[in-house]
């Protein structure tokens, strides 16, 4: 029954694309989503699943720029388990397609990642391993050394059922030769987003003739996008105990304001859904994004990159002392989990090979491959050391300057989350940012949405 269960709820709330961080990628329109490249089973479109002789460990992730590394890994724990290692790439949507089959009767595989998105439905429906167990008798593994709201996230009733794999930060990312050919002052670390809605008209009024805008927004990437807003402001999406919402605060409508005014002088949405903000962002007709730490590698990497530059996320300054004082510079982190499937034929294996990933050796090996940050306390210096020639230390910055908060989450987060973001709610004022009221409105309306949602879980 609870396969069931479980297969008609995600064929509900996976409908939506599940827009949301860590080894995402805005240009493929989504925060979560991965490189369209595809490997292994996902290629053939068939489940993945162990070999019949167990010889190898099937692993599923969805970004295809962490393979390298991630795969780098797996072959040094293999070099004393003796167990081969076979990492698949599969597409955000298609991920979620096959883990949804798998958990619905077919064969998941081995080890996979988690999202915050869909953790809890995989762990009340005993998809996950519980791993209280091996983590008890594992010298390597101490959950407090990693962020504490990544290991809320996976644990459910007392259980913990994912080791953490990562976490990231947001940073305002801008190219130099942009700002330098229409004469506007370049970011700072100092910057306010009142700054950055100048900064933005300034340049978008001067590159009229040529196409060019100040800013993108990819709307639908809340992460690395509009949840900062609220939060600088002083509101928040949803509350810490997960029961509630502030979003149609005097605070958060002040903080989507912002978003509206900064939209005013950005890209128009239409064409924002077409190209994604980072393919706008490389083919030089925008100045500045934001982005997260798990997509550095894409512009580390990209034609231009001697241009870009990361400045540390800007703040609301909602006092007005022209200074950022507590609370109002925050940015979102969300972390992913390695998950082992209950099912699996291989769970002391398994259990080995995302030990070694989550072990202090595994995460300084990930954050100095340039893979992702850790989600290891204490070692996103060494990933922002791994991409030589570009300063990165906006990332870290915000870490000891900021506030960093959990992204947020409920029981059944897709549900409300794909619905804000539509007509009668937030789509409304993102497409007409000329209208304040608009704006205001879908404050209102996305304060009911939520609260309805949540009362309904």
């Amino acid at each position: 029954m609870k396969k069931k269960a479980l297969s008609v709820l995600l064929m509900t709330v996976m409908g939506a694309a599940l827009l949301a961080g860590c080894g995402s990628s805005s240009g493929s329109g989504s925060t979560g989503a991965g490189s369209a490249a595809t490997t292994g089973a996902a290629e053939a479109g068939t489940e993945t699943a162990s070999a019949s002789d167990g010889s190898a460990l099937q692993v599923d992730i969805w970004d295809n720029n962490q393979l390298d590394g991630l795969q780098q890994i797996a072959d040094e724990w293999t070099k004393t388990s003796g167990v081969p290692v076979k990492i698949n790439v599969i597409t955000w949507d298609q991920y979620w397609t096959l883990l949804e089959a798998g958990a619905s009767g077919g064969q998941m595989p081995d080890v996979f990642w988690m999202h915050s998105n869909t953790a809890q439905m995989y762990m009340e429906n005993d998809m996950l391993l519980n791993l209280d167990d091996y983590i008890a008798k594992d010298d390597a593994i101490d959950l407090s050394n990693y962020y504490d709201g990544i290991v809320s996230l996976y644990s459910a009733n007392g259980h913990q059922y994912a080791l953490p794999k990562d976490h990231d930060t947001i940073a305002l990312l801008y190219n130099q030769a942009i700002f330098d050919k229409y004469g506007v002052d370049t970011p700072t670390d100092d910057w306010t987003w009142e700054d950055v809605y100048n900064a933005s008209k300034a340049i978008t009024d001067a590159g009229k003739a040529d196409g060019v805008y100040g800013y993108a927004m990819n709307t639908s990437n809340n992460q690395d996008g509009w949840y900062n807003f609220i939060y600088d402001y002083g509101g928040q999406v949803i509350t810490d105990d997960h029961k509630g919402t502030t979003i149609g605060s005097d605070a958060s409508k002040a903080g989507m304001e912002m978003v509206r005014k900064i939209l005013t002088t950005a890209v128009p949405q239409t064409m924002v859904a077409e190209s994604g903000t980072d393919s706008l962002f490389q083919s030089n007709v925008v100045g500045m994004i934001t982005q997260g730490s798990w997509m550095v590698n894409s512009f580390y990497s990209a034609e231009g990159h001697e241009n870009y530059k990361w400045a540390v996320l800007p703040y609301a300054d909602v006092n007005g002392n022209g200074s950022c004082d507590a609370g109002e510079r925050q940015s979102c982190y969300n972390g992913l989990g390695w998950a082992i499937a209950a099912n699996t034929e291989h769970p002391d294996e398994a259990y080995s090979l995302i030990s070694y990933f989550a072990s202090e050796e595994g995460q300084k090996k990930q954050a100095e491959l340039g893979v992702t940050m850790a989600a290891y306390k204490g070692m996103s210096d060494a990933f922002t050391s791994a991409f030589d020639g570009m300063d990165l230390s906006a990332f870290t910055k915000i870490e000891d300057d900021g506030t960093l908060y959990f992204r947020p989450y409920t029981r059944k987060t897709t549900v409300w989350e794909d619905a804000i973001q539509q007509q009668g709610c937030f789509l409304d004022a993102w497409q007409d940012p000329s209208d304040p009221d608009k704006m205001s409105t879908a404050c209102d309306n996305a304060q009911k949405i939520i609260e309805d949602a949540i009362a309904a879980e």
